[in-house]
């Protein structure tokens, strides 16, 4: 079994690869909130900052593969993807690192694959885009860069504002004209773990095949949690006569199309 290592495994997209992968892999994790999924010897409280701690840990395990779901402050961040690329440098791990539709949010004129420049305008994703860079500098094709949209789960961030609001009869603002698409925290598991069986490499852009304004996409949750629509107020981003896309896709052939999913298939997995 090949050993892996989870940096943020006791979050959302964390505790979907932790029961994912389960049967497959030797795993290991790191914490912020202690995780009841795996054996104390194999798990961590980690926090960014702690830079050395994170060496230890590489030279105790010495992970075949590492995954990277971490968040933080930016600098800290990548002052931390540094120290951990250069502490693997030297050997043959394999990276996983989990980037963003907003690599792209200095671009919404269109959908963006793979082979498209990334061009940011917010400090989120200038900080991802100088991750991704200084991990490829480092580790060359040993770096996998996963680019996600917004992620959902049953019991996620997300689905559980608009319960909340639902139940407080509180506004949730949303754009009319803002194509986007998403991805279910269980179908990434999923597909990360096909990734990394299949040793796929490059940049991999995940998401819905198809796409759904963000207003849309909205209405439709509301729907089926038998919500009051009206707590929902429409915007426009920029020019209202103009549609916008906050959108993923790929161009990419090596996913297999059991592995991919619609935005109705996450609405009804979610509700």
């Amino acid at each position: 079994m090949e050993k892996v290592l989870i940096l943020g495994a006791s979050g959302l997209v964390g505790r979907a690869l932790l029961d994912e992968f389960k049967d497959r892999f030797d795993l290991y994790g790191t914490y912020s909130s202690s995780l009841t999924s795996l054996p104390d010897e194999k798990q961590f409280q980690l926090e960014v900052q702690q830079i050395d701690k994170l060496k230890e840990i590489i030279r105790s395990i010495k992970p075949d593969i590492v995954i990277s779901c971490l968040r933080g402050d930016f600098d800290q961040q990548l002052k931390f993807h540094k120290e951990l690329a250069l502490e693997l440098q030297h050997t043959s791990s394999r990276v996983y690192y989990f980037s963003t539709t907003n690599v792209f949010d200095g671009d919404f004129s269109r959908p963006h694959t793979e082979t498209d420049l990334p061009i940011a305008e917010s400090d989120y994703g200038k900080f991802k885009i100088a991750c991704e860079n200084m991990l490829k500098e480092i580790l060359d094709e040993r770096v996998m860069m996963i680019r996600i949209p917004a992620i959902w789960g049953k019991n996620s961030p997300r689905l559980n504002l608009i319960r909340e609001s639902i139940k407080n009869n509180k506004v949730i603002n949303v754009y009319s004209n803002l194509v986007c698409n998403n991805l279910l925290d269980v179908q990434l598991a999923k597909q990360l773990r096909y990734i990394i069986e299949h040793k796929l490499k490059g940049i991999i852009h995940l998401g819905t095949k198809d796409s759904m304004a963000q207003g849309q996409f909205f209405e439709q949750v509301i729907s089926k949690l038998e919500g009051d629509q009206s707590i929902l107020r429409y915007q426009s981003y920029q020019d209202k006569d103009v549609t916008y896309y906050f959108q993923l896709t790929s161009n990419r052939e090596d996913l297999p199309v059991s592995l991919q999913s619609t935005n109705k298939d996450i609405i009804d997995y979610l509700v």
